[in-house]
């Protein structure tokens, strides 16, 4: 049998398949920058900078936090519709913050989950993946029109 696939379609594949990479990728440094200081600090006793930076050497510490802004800005840029690039720019966020709170509430409580401060700093990380996956998307969108 023999492969009819486009080059159009090839490229839609490769497209899935990079966000899919991208939303994986920025799922784990979500999850491991949600992880307190003292954690770290346990998990890598010989580590100097372990509260700080956690299991990165403080070399590529900023090329971690300049990742956690570009990769859902990217992810928004290869989705072909804003509906998939909020989505995907955002399930990160989604994810991390789910285990993390759980966490959290099997430790503390379920009142940690509710409390203000809690409420306002978790919106704020989803509000942030979103308005970076839009910019994305809209930077496709000016490419698009050129």
């Amino acid at each position: 049998m023999v492969s009819t696939s486009t080059p159009e379609q090839k490229t839609i594949n490769y497209r899935h398949i990079s966000i899919i990479g991208l939303v994986a990728i920025e799922t784990a440094l979500v999850m491991m920058a949600l992880v307190p200081a003292q954690l770290w600090t346990r998990l890598l006793p010989q580590s100097t900078a372990g509260a700080l930076d956690g299991p990165f050497p403080p070399v590529i510490a900023p090329i971690i936090t300049i990742l956690l802004y570009v990769a859902p800005s990217v992810i928004g840029f290869l989705c072909p519709g804003w509906q998939q690039a909020l989505l995907y720019a955002t399930l990160p966020a989604w994810i991390g913050l789910g285990t993390f709170l759980t966490a959290a509430t099997l430790k503390i409580g379920i009142f940690y989950l509710v409390s203000a401060d809690h409420v306002t700093a978790n919106l704020s990380i989803l509000e942030l993946f979103a308005a970076l996956g839009g910019i994305g998307w809209l930077g496709r969108s000016l490419f698009k029109l050129r």
